[in-house]
Protein backbone atom coordinates (compact mmCIF):
# COMPACT_ATOMS: atom_id res chain seq x y z
CA UNK A 1 0.00 0.00 0.00
CA UNK A 2 1.30 3.19 -0.75
CA UNK A 3 0.15 6.81 0.00
CA UNK A 4 1.62 10.13 -1.82
CA UNK A 5 1.68 13.19 -0.18
CA UNK A 6 2.70 15.78 -2.49
CA UNK A 7 5.46 18.64 -1.84
CA UNK A 8 3.94 21.07 -1.85
CA UNK A 9 1.68 23.49 0.67
CA UNK A 10 1.25 22.44 3.98
CA UNK A 11 4.22 19.62 3.17
CA UNK A 12 6.50 22.50 4.03
CA UNK A 13 4.72 22.72 7.87
CA UNK A 14 4.18 18.76 8.62
CA UNK A 15 5.53 16.28 6.82
CA UNK A 16 7.59 14.54 9.17
CA UNK A 17 4.62 14.25 11.20
CA UNK A 18 2.67 12.91 8.76
CA UNK A 19 5.32 10.79 6.93
CA UNK A 20 6.37 9.07 10.45
CA UNK A 21 2.30 8.27 10.93
CA UNK A 22 2.02 6.83 8.14
CA UNK A 23 4.63 4.58 8.16
CA UNK A 24 4.11 3.86 12.25
CA UNK A 25 1.06 2.36 9.92
CA UNK A 26 3.02 0.09 7.45
CA UNK A 27 2.31 2.20 4.69
CA UNK A 28 4.59 3.43 2.44
CA UNK A 29 4.75 6.92 2.40
CA UNK A 30 6.24 8.58 -1.44
CA UNK A 31 6.35 12.02 -2.21
CA UNK A 32 6.03 14.01 -5.61
CA UNK A 33 9.87 14.80 -7.05
CA UNK A 34 11.32 17.88 -5.88
CA UNK A 35 9.97 20.75 -7.91
CA UNK A 36 10.82 21.24 -11.29
CA UNK A 37 9.45 23.39 -14.40
CA UNK A 38 7.38 20.39 -15.55
CA UNK A 39 5.85 19.69 -12.59
CA UNK A 40 4.77 23.26 -12.06
CA UNK A 41 3.62 23.62 -16.08
CA UNK A 42 1.62 20.62 -15.52
CA UNK A 43 0.20 22.13 -12.38
CA UNK A 44 -0.54 25.63 -14.33
CA UNK A 45 -2.29 23.75 -17.09
CA UNK A 46 -4.15 21.79 -14.98
CA UNK A 47 -5.82 24.06 -12.16
CA UNK A 48 -7.85 27.33 -12.27
CA UNK A 49 -6.43 30.78 -13.77
CA UNK A 50 -6.84 32.61 -11.45
CA UNK A 51 -5.25 30.42 -8.87
CA UNK A 52 -2.18 31.72 -6.89
CA UNK A 53 1.20 30.11 -7.91
CA UNK A 54 1.40 27.64 -4.70
CA UNK A 55 -1.98 26.37 -5.72
CA UNK A 56 -1.14 25.48 -9.28
CA UNK A 57 1.59 24.09 -8.00
CA UNK A 58 0.28 21.82 -5.60
CA UNK A 59 -1.53 20.28 -8.60
CA UNK A 60 1.58 20.03 -10.44
CA UNK A 61 2.97 17.72 -7.45
CA UNK A 62 -0.30 15.49 -7.26
CA UNK A 63 -0.05 14.65 -11.57
CA UNK A 64 3.47 14.06 -10.43
CA UNK A 65 2.42 11.10 -7.94
CA UNK A 66 -0.92 9.60 -9.92
CA UNK A 67 0.15 7.24 -11.67
CA UNK A 68 2.63 5.72 -8.60
CA UNK A 69 0.10 5.30 -5.74
CA UNK A 70 -2.70 4.19 -4.23
CA UNK A 71 -3.85 7.29 -2.07
CA UNK A 72 -2.76 10.72 -2.16
CA UNK A 73 -3.09 12.48 1.08
CA UNK A 74 -4.78 16.03 0.77
CA UNK A 75 -6.02 17.21 3.66
CA UNK A 76 -8.95 19.95 4.03
CA UNK A 77 -6.98 21.89 6.51
CA UNK A 78 -8.88 24.39 8.26
CA UNK A 79 -7.50 25.55 11.92
CA UNK A 80 -5.01 24.17 14.11
CA UNK A 81 -5.72 26.40 16.29
CA UNK A 82 -8.55 28.26 18.07
CA UNK A 83 -7.58 31.55 16.75
CA UNK A 84 -7.52 31.66 13.15
CA UNK A 85 -8.06 29.81 9.78
CA UNK A 86 -6.08 28.61 7.23
CA UNK A 87 -6.57 30.82 3.49
CA UNK A 88 -9.88 29.00 1.88
CA UNK A 89 -7.90 27.80 -1.04
CA UNK A 90 -6.51 25.62 1.59
CA UNK A 91 -10.78 24.81 2.54
CA UNK A 92 -11.31 24.05 -1.23
CA UNK A 93 -7.83 22.22 -2.21
CA UNK A 94 -9.62 18.84 -1.72
CA UNK A 95 -12.16 19.94 -4.62
CA UNK A 96 -10.16 21.76 -6.85
CA UNK A 97 -7.72 18.91 -7.31
CA UNK A 98 -10.68 16.52 -7.39
CA UNK A 99 -12.48 18.20 -10.13
CA UNK A 100 -9.08 19.39 -12.35
CA UNK A 101 -7.53 16.29 -12.56
CA UNK A 102 -8.43 13.41 -14.17
CA UNK A 103 -7.78 9.85 -13.58
CA UNK A 104 -6.96 10.24 -9.83
CA UNK A 105 -6.01 7.40 -7.42
CA UNK A 106 -8.36 8.04 -4.14
CA UNK A 107 -7.95 11.46 -2.56
CA UNK A 108 -7.51 10.89 1.85
CA UNK A 109 -9.40 14.44 2.23
CA UNK A 110 -9.83 14.46 6.10
CA UNK A 111 -10.84 17.58 7.45
CA UNK A 112 -8.63 19.15 10.38
CA UNK A 113 -10.33 21.88 12.15
CA UNK A 114 -8.96 22.05 15.59
CA UNK A 115 -10.90 24.61 16.79
CA UNK A 116 -13.81 21.83 17.61
CA UNK A 117 -12.15 20.86 20.81
CA UNK A 118 -9.31 19.73 22.67
CA UNK A 119 -9.77 16.17 21.91
CA UNK A 120 -9.86 16.71 18.05
CA UNK A 121 -6.19 16.28 16.56
CA UNK A 122 -6.10 12.74 17.73
CA UNK A 123 -9.79 12.11 16.34
CA UNK A 124 -8.09 13.46 13.32
CA UNK A 125 -5.21 10.63 13.17
CA UNK A 126 -7.88 8.03 14.07
CA UNK A 127 -9.58 8.80 11.29
CA UNK A 128 -7.14 8.82 9.02
CA UNK A 129 -5.55 5.93 10.60
CA UNK A 130 -8.49 3.45 10.41
CA UNK A 131 -8.30 3.71 6.53
CA UNK A 132 -5.09 1.50 7.01
CA UNK A 133 -6.04 -0.63 10.00
CA UNK A 134 -8.48 -0.84 12.97
CA UNK A 135 -6.14 -1.05 15.44
CA UNK A 136 -6.35 1.81 17.83
CA UNK A 137 -3.38 0.90 19.94
CA UNK A 138 -1.69 0.76 16.48
CA UNK A 139 -3.18 4.26 15.49
CA UNK A 140 -2.26 5.80 18.79
CA UNK A 141 1.41 4.98 18.92
CA UNK A 142 1.85 6.07 15.08
CA UNK A 143 0.11 9.24 16.21
CA UNK A 144 2.77 9.75 19.49
CA UNK A 145 5.70 8.75 17.43
CA UNK A 146 4.36 11.67 14.78
CA UNK A 147 4.03 14.15 17.02
CA UNK A 148 7.86 13.87 18.33
CA UNK A 149 8.70 13.83 14.84
CA UNK A 150 6.94 17.20 13.99
CA UNK A 151 8.66 18.68 17.08
CA UNK A 152 12.43 17.10 16.44
CA UNK A 153 11.49 19.03 13.12
CA UNK A 154 10.31 22.51 14.47
CA UNK A 155 13.47 22.15 17.09
CA UNK A 156 15.53 22.20 13.62
CA UNK A 157 14.31 25.89 13.13
CA UNK A 158 14.69 26.91 16.42
CA UNK A 159 18.00 25.78 16.60
CA UNK A 160 18.89 28.36 14.07
CA UNK A 161 18.97 25.93 11.02
CA UNK A 162 16.62 25.64 8.22
CA UNK A 163 15.51 21.84 7.58
CA UNK A 164 13.81 21.42 4.56
CA UNK A 165 16.42 23.38 2.78
CA UNK A 166 19.59 21.25 4.68
CA UNK A 167 20.60 24.28 5.84
CA UNK A 168 22.49 23.97 9.25
CA UNK A 169 23.49 26.63 11.86
CA UNK A 170 26.69 26.51 11.50
CA UNK A 171 25.83 27.90 7.42
CA UNK A 172 23.92 31.23 8.65
CA UNK A 173 26.64 33.31 9.06
CA UNK A 174 27.11 37.33 8.03
CA UNK A 175 27.62 40.49 8.27
CA UNK A 176 24.20 41.59 7.26
CA UNK A 177 20.93 40.27 9.15
CA UNK A 178 18.05 39.85 6.99
CA UNK A 179 14.67 39.28 7.82
CA UNK A 180 13.14 36.74 5.63
CA UNK A 181 8.98 36.78 5.89
CA UNK A 182 6.52 34.81 4.03
CA UNK A 183 4.92 31.76 3.86
CA UNK A 184 6.72 28.20 3.63
CA UNK A 185 5.18 26.55 1.30
CA UNK A 186 7.35 29.45 -0.77
CA UNK A 187 10.51 29.89 1.27
CA UNK A 188 11.82 26.47 1.05
CA UNK A 189 10.62 25.36 -2.00
CA UNK A 190 13.39 25.95 -4.33
CA UNK A 191 12.36 25.80 -7.68
CA UNK A 192 9.64 28.46 -6.83
CA UNK A 193 11.61 30.91 -4.29
CA UNK A 194 14.56 30.47 -7.17
CA UNK A 195 16.56 29.62 -4.24
CA UNK A 196 16.07 32.94 -2.47
CA UNK A 197 17.58 31.62 0.99
CA UNK A 198 20.58 30.15 -0.14
CA UNK A 199 21.65 32.81 -2.51
CA UNK A 200 21.08 35.12 0.31
CA UNK A 201 23.65 33.37 2.29
CA UNK A 202 25.74 33.13 -0.88
CA UNK A 203 26.17 37.11 -0.44
CA UNK A 204 27.40 36.61 2.34
CA UNK A 205 24.29 37.42 4.82
CA UNK A 206 22.57 35.99 7.41
CA UNK A 207 18.58 35.05 7.35
CA UNK A 208 15.46 35.13 9.91
CA UNK A 209 12.46 33.23 8.58
CA UNK A 210 9.10 32.97 11.08
CA UNK A 211 9.68 29.16 11.71
CA UNK A 212 12.56 30.20 13.50
CA UNK A 213 10.60 31.69 16.35
CA UNK A 214 8.98 29.88 19.07
CA UNK A 215 5.13 29.81 18.99
CA UNK A 216 5.50 31.34 22.58
CA UNK A 217 7.54 34.65 21.15
CA UNK A 218 5.34 35.09 18.01
CA UNK A 219 2.06 34.58 20.75
CA UNK A 220 2.83 37.47 22.50
CA UNK A 221 2.89 39.48 19.60
CA UNK A 222 -0.94 38.95 19.11
CA UNK A 223 -1.93 42.15 21.52
CA UNK A 224 0.48 44.41 18.64
CA UNK A 225 -2.76 44.76 16.74
CA UNK A 226 -5.88 46.15 17.21
CA UNK A 227 -7.33 42.57 15.71
CA UNK A 228 -6.22 38.89 15.25
CA UNK A 229 -5.78 38.74 11.13
CA UNK A 230 -7.79 36.37 9.93
CA UNK A 231 -5.19 33.72 8.41
CA UNK A 232 -2.83 30.98 9.40
CA UNK A 233 0.24 31.63 8.42
CA UNK A 234 -1.04 35.89 7.65
CA UNK A 235 -0.56 35.70 11.69
CA UNK A 236 2.86 33.67 11.66
CA UNK A 237 4.34 36.53 9.40
CA UNK A 238 3.39 39.34 10.60
CA UNK A 239 3.72 38.45 14.62
CA UNK A 240 7.24 37.52 13.49
CA UNK A 241 7.69 40.83 12.09
CA UNK A 242 6.87 42.18 15.61
CA UNK A 243 8.83 39.83 17.62
CA UNK A 244 11.93 41.53 15.20
CA UNK A 245 11.11 45.08 15.36
CA UNK A 246 10.86 44.87 19.43
CA UNK A 247 14.14 42.38 19.76
CA UNK A 248 16.20 44.55 17.04
CA UNK A 249 19.05 42.74 15.60
CA UNK A 250 17.91 43.01 12.14
CA UNK A 251 19.50 45.16 9.31
CA UNK A 252 16.30 44.88 6.73
CA UNK A 253 12.95 42.90 5.84
CA UNK A 254 12.50 40.72 2.87
CA UNK A 255 8.93 39.74 1.97
CA UNK A 256 8.28 36.90 -0.48
CA UNK A 257 4.90 36.49 -1.77
CA UNK A 258 2.79 35.02 -4.59
CA UNK A 259 1.01 37.13 -7.00
CA UNK A 260 -2.63 36.88 -6.64
CA UNK A 261 -2.47 36.11 -3.15
CA UNK A 262 -5.40 37.91 -0.93
CA UNK A 263 -3.94 38.05 2.10
CA UNK A 264 -0.61 38.56 1.36
CA UNK A 265 -1.50 41.87 0.09
CA UNK A 266 -2.76 43.49 3.16
CA UNK A 267 0.09 41.61 4.99
CA UNK A 268 2.55 43.24 2.79
CA UNK A 269 1.43 46.69 3.12
CA UNK A 270 0.97 46.32 7.14
CA UNK A 271 4.83 45.05 7.15
CA UNK A 272 5.82 47.84 4.82
CA UNK A 273 3.91 50.74 6.91
CA UNK A 274 5.65 49.34 10.20
CA UNK A 275 9.03 48.65 8.54
CA UNK A 276 9.16 52.41 7.15
CA UNK A 277 7.88 53.21 11.21
CA UNK A 278 10.97 52.14 12.19
CA UNK A 279 13.44 53.40 9.40
CA UNK A 280 14.17 49.50 8.68
CA UNK A 281 14.55 49.14 4.55
CA UNK A 282 12.18 46.97 3.11
CA UNK A 283 11.66 44.73 -0.13
CA UNK A 284 9.31 43.03 -1.36
CA UNK A 285 9.60 39.98 -4.30
CA UNK A 286 6.35 38.66 -5.45
CA UNK A 287 6.76 35.36 -7.23
CA UNK A 288 5.03 33.87 -10.03
CA UNK A 289 5.65 31.05 -12.70
CA UNK A 290 7.11 33.82 -14.66
CA UNK A 291 9.24 35.13 -12.58
CA UNK A 292 12.94 35.27 -13.79
CA UNK A 293 16.12 34.21 -11.71
CA UNK A 294 18.31 36.75 -13.08
CA UNK A 295 16.11 39.81 -12.64
CA UNK A 296 16.10 38.09 -8.47
CA UNK A 297 19.52 37.88 -8.34
CA UNK A 298 19.75 41.14 -9.43
CA UNK A 299 17.57 42.70 -6.99
CA UNK A 300 19.43 40.64 -4.57
CA UNK A 301 22.51 41.95 -4.61
CA UNK A 302 21.95 45.81 -4.64
CA UNK A 303 19.92 45.51 -1.65
CA UNK A 304 22.38 43.36 0.23
CA UNK A 305 24.97 45.94 -1.13
CA UNK A 306 22.50 48.89 0.20
CA UNK A 307 22.35 47.41 3.45
CA UNK A 308 25.82 47.41 4.08
CA UNK A 309 26.65 50.89 3.26
CA UNK A 310 24.12 51.97 5.14
CA UNK A 311 25.77 49.77 8.29
CA UNK A 312 29.16 51.10 7.31
CA UNK A 313 28.01 55.11 7.34
CA UNK A 314 26.31 54.72 10.66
Amino acid sequence: MKIGIPRALSYYSYYPMWKTFFEHLGVEVVVSDPTTKKILDDGVTEAVTDACVPIKLFHGHVINLMERVDYIFVPRIVSVDREDTFCPKFLGLPDMVKYSIKGLPELITTRIDLKKGRLELIKVFYRVGSIFTKNIFKVYKAYTAALKSLKEYADGFLQGGIPPLNIRPSHIKGDVCLAVLGYPYILYDSHLSLNLIKKLLSLGASVVTPEMLSPVEKAKQAVKLSKTLFWHYSNEVIRTAFHLFEKGGIDGIIHITAFGCGPDFMVDKLLELEAKDRNLPFLTITLDEHTGEEGLKTRLEAFVDMLRLRRAAV
